[in-house]
């Protein structure tokens, strides 16, 4: 059985529960600027991508003379329901079962460095981890730069490393720097979209991937 140094997980979706609040701040922002109005699928999909590549995708009549207040606006809506936001039932334990077994840990998302490095002082998760990266400070998902640099900086090799994340994008994010990928099917994409991108394990809950995860670190 294959065992991992380190494990690097996405954020939004794969360890705190934010993908609707993200969907709604999206749908919201469109209404205040009179923009068209996602449906729910079509702003999901983009969960995991860097705002503004995510935002020309599902908002494509967005032009870059509006991005500065559209931004304004999503973030408004976002942090309406920050407080809301929680993580996952049983991500905490199992970040701390982790670093007790002294696996490497990374997060490599889509958030702004000033969005993630907020949240990991909200949830007091800094200290959990090694490495991390995002999209305004690297190549965006699905390009392997974060995962490479997150490497580079950890001494590590890609077989030594699993990526942990809820869409396609970080599966195939892992699969261009040559490492493993666990799916989980609890975030914004869903199972048939996940299996396309041909993940090396699939995973429905905190418990099934903790159980999982426990037997290969």
């Amino acid at each position: 059985m294959k065992r991992y140094d380190a494990v690097v997980f996405d954020w939004d979706g794969t360890v705190m529960d934010s993908t609707h609040s993200i969907v709604a701040a999206i749908q919201s922002a469109c209404a205040d600027v009179e923009l068209p109005v996602p449906d729910a699928s079509t702003a999901s999909w983009v969960i995991g991508l860097s705002l503004e590549s995510a935002l020309y995708h599902c908002v494509p009549t967005l032009t870059a003379d509006r991005m500065p207040l559209f931004l304004e606006r999503y973030r408004f809506h976002f942090l309406q329901r920050d407080p809301e936001i929680k993580l996952f039932d049983g991500i905490l334990e199992l970040l701390e079962v982790l670093r007790e077994r002294q696996v490497v840990l990374g997060v490599a998302t889509g958030k702004s460095r000033v969005g993630l490095d907020r949240v990991l002082g909200t949830t007091q998760l800094l200290s959990h981890f090694d490495a991390t990266r995002c999209a305004d400070e690297s190549f965006g998902k699905p390009h392997p730069g974060m995962l490479l640099e997150i490497m580079e900086e950890l001494s590590l090799r890609p077989e030594q490393v699993l990526m942990v994340g809820d869409t396609s994008h970080d599966i195939q994010m892992a699969t261009s720097a040559g490492m493993d990928s666990m799916a989980v099917t609890y975030g914004a994409h869903d199972q048939r979209t996940l299996i396309e991108a041909a993940p090396t394990v699939m995973v429905s809950s905190v418990s099934e991937m903790q159980a999982w995860l426990l037997d290969r670190v």
